[in-house]
This record gives C-alpha cells, sequence and structure tokens, in this order.
C-alpha cells in the first residue's frame, strides 16, 4: 500500500478525471484511466491518494511523472487561461522576468511575485489583469521563491523592504500568509509591504496578518468613495462597503496602511477629496512611521487598459499640492519617504547586444511569446514558437535591473 499526501494539492473526482487544485485557483485534471494503471486507488481525503496495491516508491515515481505531464496544461480557475507552475525543478530561474519571480533594482526596495491573477477586472488597469484576461498565468511555489531571496539577500548585505508586487490580487495566493511568516523571520528585512484592492481579505486573515504588524505594510487600492462608481471604475462587482470595513479594522489591528487611489481624470475627479478625507478620519499619520495616503496618477500603457489620456504631471501635481493644503494631509510621495536607497549592483550575465544560446523553457505572458533560460536568468522572447526545452539563439535586447528580452536569431 502506498499513501501520498500533499500541502499545496488538493483532489477530488470529476467524471472522468481526478481534479487536482494546485494553490487553491489553478488545476490540472487526470484521467482515471492513467491513474489505474499505477493501480487500484481511493481519495482518504482531500489531499491525500491511497494506492492499495502498489508499494510507496513506485507509486511515488508514477504519480510524480503523472503531476508533470498533466500540469503542462494547468489551468486558471478565474479566468480560464493556462497557468506555468515555478517550481524548484521547473528549471525555471525567478531572476529576469517582470511578470513573476523577484526584481532587484539596485535599490533597497525588492519586489517579489508569487502569482499573476485578479479578482477585479479594473478599466485602468496598466497590465491588463482579472477575470476577463487572456494572458498566460503564473505561479511560483513558496518554498523556492524564499530560498532565491534568501540566496539574493547574502549578496545585498543591507537591510531591505520587501514589496510582494504581484500583477493582481496576492490574496489568491494561497500561500501568501506563510510566505509573510517565512519573511518576517528574516532579520534582514525590515518592512514587507504588499498591494491588494482588500475585496478578498477576511478578519482571521487579518487577525493572523496582525501577528506580523511592526514590519506589515498594505498599499490599499481605493479609488471611490461611492459605490456605483468604485464599481465602474473595478470593472465588475464591488463591495465599497466590506472594503472601507476591512481598512477599518486593518487599522484596529495597529496594522500600517497607506491608501493608494489612482485618479483616472474624468472618472473620481471629485472623489479624491472624500478618499483624503476618509484618511484623515482614521488618525493614521499619529500612529504610521510611514506614508498613509498615496495618490497615483493614471498612466496609459500599451498592455493595459486606457480608458482616457494620461494627466499632465505638472497638472497632476497642481492638484495634489491643492489637496494637501486644503486638507493638510502629506500628498507627494518619494523614495526618500520609504527608506529606500542605492544597494548594490547586481552582476548582469549577459548585456545589450549579446548573441547568446538559451533553452525555451515556458510559454511567457503574451501569445506567441517564450520564456527562455541561459545563466540563471529569464529571457523573454516575442515572435518565438514554443517548443519546449528547444535551444534557440538569442539577441539580448533589454538588460535593465536584471529583467531581460531577446529577438530571436
Amino acid at each position: 500500500m502506498a499513501e501520498l499526501a500533499f500541502k499545496t494539492l488538493s483532489f477530488e473526482i470529476k467524471g472522468e478525471d481526478l481534479q487536482v487544485n494546485l494553490l487553491r485557483i489553478f488545476y490540472a485534471k487526470i484521467p482515471l484511466s492513467e491513474l489505474n494503471q499505477i493501480g487500484p486507488f481511493k481519495l482518504i481525503d482531500q489531499h491525500t491518494l491511497e494506492f492499495t496495491d502498489t508499494y510507496q516508491e513506485k507509486a511515488e515515481m508514477k504519480f510524480s511523472y503523472l503531476l508533470s505531464n498533466h500540469f503542462d496544461n494547468l489551468k486558471n480557475s478565474i479566468n480560464g487561461n493556462k497557468a506555468v507552475y515555478v517550481h524548484q525543478n521547473s528549471g525555471i530561474p525567478l531572476m529576469g522576468n517582470v511578470s513573476f519571480g523577484i526584481i532587484y533594482r539596485n535599490t533597497s526596495l525588492i519586489e517579489i511575485k508569487p502569482v499573476t491573477s485578479c479578482n477585479l477586472n479594473c478599466i485602468y488597469c496598466s497590465v491588463g489583469e482579472g477575470s476577463n484576461s487572456k494572458k498566460t498565468d503564473f505561479v511560483v511555489e513558496k518554498d523556492y521563491l524564499v530560498e532565491e531571496l534568501r540566496k539574493l539577500l547574502k549578496v545585498v548585505k543591507e537591510p531591505v523592504e520587501i514589496h510582494i508586487g504581484v500583477q493582481g490580487e496576492p490574496f489568491l495566493y494561497a500561500d501568501l500568509i506563510p510566505l509573510v511568516e517565512d519573511l518576517y523571520s528574516n532579520e534582514q528585512i525590515t518592512v514587507i509591504s504588499m498591494d491588494s484592492n482588500f475585496t478578498l481579505v477576511t478578519k482571521s486573515q487579518m487577525d493572523k496578518l496582525a501577528e506580523f504588524k511592526d514590519k506589515l505594510r498594505f498599499n490599499v487600492s481605493l479609488d471611490a468613495m461611492n459605490q456605483e462608481l468604485a464599481e465602474k471604475l473595478a470593472g465588475c462587482k464591488y463591495n465599497l462597503d466590506y472594503v472601507l470595513d476591512m481598512i477599518k479594522y486593518a487599522v484596529k489591528k495597529e496594522i500600517n496602511i497607506l491608501v493608494a487611489p489612482v485618479f483616472i481624470p474624468g472618472y473620481n475627479d471629485n472623489e479624491l477629496e472624500k478618499i483624503t478625507a476618509f484618511v484623515k478620519e482614521l488618525g493614521l499619520e499619529a500612529k504610521s512611521k510611514h506614508p498613509v495616503l498615496g495618490i497615483q496618477n493614471f498612466l496609459n500603457y500599451k498592455t493595459g487598459r486606457n480608458p482616457v489620456r494620461a494627466k499632465d504631471w505638472q497638472e497632476f501635481y497642481g492638484m495634489i499640492n491643492d489637496l494637501e493644503c486644503k486638507i493638510g494631509l502629506k500628498q507627494k510621495l518619494s523614495a526618500t519617504d520609504f527608506g529606500i536607497k542605492k544597494t548594490i549592483e547586481l552582476e548582469k550575465p549577459f548585456q545589450m547586444g549579446d548573441e547568446i544560446k538559451a533553452i525555451v523553457k515556458s510559454v511567457d505572458r503574451f501569445p506567441n511569446s517564450v520564456i527562455a533560460v541561459a545563466k540563471g536568468r529569464t529571457i523573454s522572447v516575442p515572435e518565438c514558437r514554443f517548443k519546449k526545452d528547444k535551444k534557440i539563439k538569442v539577441k539580448i535586447s533589454r538588460d535593465k535591473h536584471n529583467v531581460f528580452a531577446g529577438k530571436i536569431l
């Protein structure tokens, strides 16, 4: 008899398939006929399989093979898109891609991205994320992310802020709280920040996160104080009262909050003063060592949703200066407000214009684009047909901050 138990996987029988759920929102299906080739089996519970006539080593080896094969067809249950699981044995490094993994910009603010996906469809989203997104999604194994970050921190050797800056909503990442717990235990990490729309977080999750409150800060998206307008900006059903209640609950639990609305000209012009007044009423300034409000100017992005043209920066700063004077709450922020400073420059394995050999490992976020790997970095290669483990020659066309892109030769 063999018993296979998993923390990050759960199982359910669906018709003629075993549905394997990964980190809550991702899934793949394995035909029952293929499982029965390993031997007769049954579900002990949602995380455990038992093969009654197979010894342990054989069951582990064969089931691992099936998982590997069928995870090539992993999907995101929110949008139905193809998904890629990046783990320690995937052959995909965590530095080099702007969408997932680790982004180090030679400063004390290091960004980590464990997942791509969002439960909202914000009409101004800079990456076009949400349930109607057509891009490939990525999810990173927590232990792999923590270990690779630990290696980077050994090189940096200075106190840092780790920003969980997913392309989407971090509370869709099932291992978010264990990730925060691991980050918190590292003394070199002095701040753990993350962006969230606060529509999914629960009070029980907030209670747990309050254990890390001396390092933790949420940057909360709040774009309107009017339910109808807030829902219009979110591009889907949106419970404004719930978001406001969760902000108040986080403040009650003494978790640092920075309210971060995006100014969309012609949409929420009249809401910014209301949001500023709401933040002022919370009394956050006296409780926080960080800024508590950060109004962002909407920008037009090629890969994003663009309902309007971006406002001129001079006009934008004039507007927030007026708000600052009227309500008495600091508006204009800079890197120094968060203690961000220059750190060691990480050596690049290749430079702009270099022609290198790489191995294709995965599709990338956009159609007809692949992720190739060379010298411990990923390289985004557009206009390249995906064939796993294919060897290609690439000319590097981007190398900024160890994020790489290239043209196939």
